[in-house]
């Protein structure tokens, strides 16, 4: 990939927390739309623009509840390394021609990290409040999640076989004939399940599901709460954004800005997420660890095998 000019830290913060803080704003956006379209509900756009921060406020001044002797440092600990490694993942995509926060030559290793280490960070949402069903909800977790997590370390090489290279740069400009979503058919599938699961949404949903009462989340309340959904939100774009990178081309496409690409397919896979998340039915964890293990990782390497083989 071509050197590309480095952004001094107060821009490269900057850039990080538009695009997660916007890319968060929307995904509530894009849930309430999908909440009130599946319940029969009008849709308006004005009231559905303006729900999110007004549930923010209400949060932030609501009071908050505690349980007995919760582990308030890793309590508060949680979603903030949580946003953090949405952040490490989102500075290593390249959202348009030249504009990269982090251009190192490994940023799928470091993509890579920051999902593994996620699992750290749901794991002591858990732990920290010190009440059995939120604790179980975080080792179930840890044991669901171990199933899956190796799908995206096989597509993710399989669409870096192409490029040569480790670099989400250098991998979107490998799609410049053709994106990797038509080269690899099988890795976006696999990438959105991890994604899916790393933020516990939709048929993957087993942190804060209904048969744990809540789960993970059931002690949060106020500004614990609200912080724990953005989290959850952040991370879900840092997976968009790394989707539209590594499968349909980045900022590749015609007439439009680079940058605009790069936005529209962004959101295109948010959406597709976030609707996912509201209209698929969550799936037992016993299901999941067997279909992972039994199905989704052999399709995994056969992905790795082609994407091989077309590279020879």
């Amino acid at each position: 990939m071509k050197d590309v000019p480095h952004l001094d830290p107060v821009t490269a913060i900057a850039v990080v927390g538009a695009v997660l803080g916007v890319g968060a704003y929307a995904t509530a956006v894009i849930r309430a739309t999908a909440f009130a379209s599946l319940a029969g509900h009008r849709v308006r756009p004005a009231p559905l623009l303006r729900r999110p921060a007004a549930e923010a406020w209400s949060l932030v001044t609501q009071q908050p509840v505690s349980t007995e002797r919760p582990d308030r440092a890793t309590w508060v600990l949680a979603p903030a390394a949580y946003v953090g490694l949405a952040a490490a993942a989102v500075s290593v995509v390249p959202l348009a021609p030249g504009l990269v926060v982090a251009d190192v030559a490994t940023g799928i290793v470091v993509f890579g990290a920051a999902e593994a280490l996620a699992i750290v960070a749901i794991f002591l949402h858990g732990w920290s409040p010190n009440s059995p069903l939120a604790l179980i909800s975080a080792f179930r977790f840890v044991a669901v999640a171990l199933s899956y997590e190796l799908l995206s370390m096989f597509v993710l090489i399989a669409a870096a076989l192409p490029a040569e290279s480790l670099s989400l740069g250098a991998i979107v400009e490998s799609q410049a004939g053709l994106w990797n979503v038509v080269r690899q058919p099988l890795g976006l599938p696999l990438f959105l399940i991890v994604a899916l699961g790393v933020t516990s949404s939709g048929p993957l949903a087993v942190v804060d599901s209904a048969d744990l009462s809540g789960g993970g989340g059931i002690e949060d309340s106020g500004a614990q709460r609200l912080a724990w959904a953005v989290a959850r939100a952040a991370m879900l774009v840092a997976f968009s954004a790394a989707a539209a990178a590594v499968f349909l081309g980045g900022w590749q496409g015609p007439l439009l800005p680079g940058g605009a690409w790069m936005l529209a397919k962004t959101a295109t896979v948010l959406v597709g997420l976030v609707v996912a998340g509201e209209r698929v039915a969550r799936i037992s964890p016993e299901r999941i660890v067997r279909l992972s293990w039994s199905v989704l990782l052999p399709l995994a390497f056969v992905d790795l095998v082609v994407a091989g083989l077309g590279s020879l």
